[in-house]
């Protein structure tokens, strides 16, 4: 679960600090934006994913693991505190930058 986690924060730092070898952003470079709604995209999926186990598990469905289900609640949890831990930098930063005078 732990490498998963790991995993999970390097490609999300990965793809918002991106390779730094070209001086001009090319092509494929994505913005910050588009980074941004596609770590709530996957963590909006995340959760989905949890709540739909949640509830097949309390139904009683066939292969409703607890263990399972368990471990789709935490990563939901985890990806969620780190997205707002990232939006709180970003709003941070923000009003860092609207304090300064030009």
């Amino acid at each position: 679960m732990v490498s998963g986690i790991g995993a999970g924060v390097s490609s999300i730092a990965s793809q918002v600090v991106g390779p730094s070898t070209s001086a001009k952003p090319s092509a494929t470079t994505s913005s910050f934006a588009d980074v941004f709604k596609s770590a709530v995209s996957s963590v909006d999926s995340a959760q989905n994913s949890a709540d739909q186990q949640v509830m097949d598990l309390l139904q009683g469905k066939s292969g409703a693991n607890i263990g399972q289900v368990s471990v789709s609640v935490e990563k939901a949890d985890v990806a969620f505190q780190l997205m707002m831990q990232v939006r709180n930098k970003v709003v941070s930063a923000y009003q860092d930058i609207e304090k300064m005078q030009f």
